[in-house]
């Protein structure tokens, strides 16, 4: 399965912005499905990730309350709404794919299948 995010862009501070990530070749139906960020001279960390069955989300604490990762009724695409934005969520978002274990969800690495990224922006 191939993927591509978009949705990025420049917002100011307190703003919104929804990405998406499409699936093409097969659908994220059988995958844990996540995001990751990349701020410039930092190394990609985990945004949010949503198992399988939709059962379970899990954020990292700096996005809680304002970031919902979900996914698309098709299992096509998968979206991640971001609230109340600010200038430190600014980076390269990346989405992802794969079959992590419960103890691998937040880990690069577990993740087998990634789109190219999309830039988010936010000014203060």
């Amino acid at each position: 399965v191939q993927l591509q995010a978009f949705g990025g862009g420049l917002v100011q501070a307190g703003g919104s912005l929804r990405l998406s990530c499409a699936a093409s070749g097969g659908t994220f139906r059988s995958y844990t499905v996540a995001w990751f960020r990349q701020a410039p001279g930092k190394e990609r960390e985990f945004v949010a990730t949503i198992s399988r069955n939709n059962n379970n989300a899990y954020y990292t604490d700096s996005v809680k309350g304002r970031f919902t990762i979900s996914r698309g009724i098709r299992e096509s695409t998968m979206y991640l709404q971001m609230n109340s934005l600010e200038p430190e969520d600014t980076a390269v978002y990346y989405c992802a794919a794969g079959r992590p274990i419960l103890s691998s969800l937040r880990y690069v690495n577990a993740y087998t299948h990634w789109g190219q990224g999309t830039l988010v922006t936010v000014s203060s």
